[in-house]
């Protein structure tokens, strides 16, 4: 077995240190994967089965719905210190939604 040492991959793994605290910790955080994923499971438990793979991504879709009717910006905590931090290390993703 081979063992490769973080010292051969420092210039991707110092990739995370670039950003300030509050950045990293909205960008590396798993949380809203981990809620979408339990309200997708919780959605989809109660069927035994779907009729059709469309029926499957229908529930998929709306549970999705559901659960991003619950994100908003007010959750985030410091907002107003992230967003330009955003702006400045995304600016041409930003850029696009922004307008």
């Amino acid at each position: 077995m081979k063992f490769v040492s973080w010292t051969n991959h420092w210039a991707e793994l110092s990739t995370f240190f670039k950003y300030p605290d509050s950045v990293r910790k909205l960008i590396y955080t798993t949380n809203p994967i981990e809620s979408l994923n339990a309200t997708i499971k919780r959605k989809t438990k109660s069927k035994g089965s779907f009729p059709t793979e469309a029926s499957a991504f229908k529930v998929m879709y709306l549970a999705t719905q559901e659960q991003q009717n619950k994100w908003n910006i007010s959750s985030i905590r410091n907002w107003f210190e992230i967003y330009p931090q955003l702006s400045i290390f995304f600016s041409e993703i930003m850029s696009k939604y922004t307008k």
